[in-house]
Order: C-alpha cells, then structure tokens, then sequence
C-alpha cells in the first residue's frame, strides 16, 4: 500500500491547477508545467488541495499512485519556488564559464567543451568553478546536472572532476613506495 500517494498536496497562493482528460496543467508565478497522468490513477482537485485517487485497486495502480503523487508535487513546488542543483569544479586549469545559452567548460581535455542549456534551464557560474542550475521542471534540472558531471566525474585519488555541491568524494590512498 503507498504511504506517499496518500498524502494530500496543498496548493500554495498565486499557483492554479487545472485537470481535464488525464492531462494536468500547473501555472504558478514561475511558470507553467504540463503533464499527461497515468490512466490508472485520477485526480481530485478541490479548493486548495489536490489528492491521488486509484481507480481500482489492483497492484498496477496502486504501484502508479506514489509515483503520481510526487510528480504533481514536484509540478506545484516547481511552478511557486523553482528547483536549484549546485555543482562545483576542482582541479587545476579547471574552470567554467557563461557563454550567451551555453556553458563554456576546460576540463583538462585538449579542447573546451561548449555546453548547450536546454529549454527551461538556466544557469550561473561563481569564481570559475561553482554552476547553479536553476529551473521548474525537477526532472530536467537534474538531468542537466548529471549530462554535466558526466563530462568529467571526479576521481578518488586527488578528487578533480565536476561534482554536486552535497556530494562527498570518498578519497583511495596513492602508490606507496616500497622496495
């Protein structure tokens, strides 16, 4: 049985939602996100809260409720306060910067990598080395984050790469000498 898709999600001041043939459209002072829901579940929208309804009660629904619930969540937080990922940059000669709609990234290789923000996501560079993400949509902010951590992920040795701000790099011991 889903805990999470019981719970209820308050709608927050200046966001409307509006859920018409499975497809659910949140507007908010952000901006606006769309949705088709699974067929399975349903949606109750009354005054300033919305609940995940199962139609029946067989394992596939029941399985799609949580799912449901968190992603109209993510809908509602996304259009009233937006979504952030931060990640930093170490190592020598590593550094990032803002280029028009793109992120101009030397990460050691023998040529800078130009990389191209997708619709909907914008970004900020600090010092150099430090990139915050921001965005409405949950999923394509993550995303993002990880096409970009991708180009070069940290090691374990000296720790150079491109990492999330929270994420801790768990160091190996080098080559001891022996003889």
């Amino acid at each position: 049985m889903s805990r999470v898709g019981k719970k209820v999600i308050t709608i927050p001041q200046k966001t409307s939602v509006d859920f018409k043939d499975h497809v659910l459209v949140v507007k908010g002072e952000k901006g606006t996100l769309s949705r088709t829901i699974h067929p399975g579940v349903d949606l109750s929208v009354g005054g300033d809260s919305i609940s995940v309804v199962i139609e029946n009660e067989d394992r596939k629904s029941r399985s799609i409720q949580g799912l449901t619930r968190s992603l109209v969540a993510n809908m509602v937080e996304g259009v009233s306060k937006g979504f952030e990922k931060v990640l930093e940059i170490n190592g020598i000669g590593y550094r990032a910067e803002m280029k028009g709609n793109s992120i101009l990234l030397n990460l050691g290789y023998s040529h800078p990598i130009d990389f191209a923000l997708p619709e909907g996501i914008s970004a900020t560079v600090d010092k150099n080395n430090v990139i915050r993400l921001t965005g409405i949509d949950k999923e394509k902010v993550g995303q993002t984050a990880a096409s970009i951590r991708k180009l070069r992920k940290p090691e374990p040795y000296k720790g150079k790469g491109i990492k999330y701000a929270d994420e801790y790099i768990q160091r190996k011991a080098g080559k001891t000498g022996t003889k």
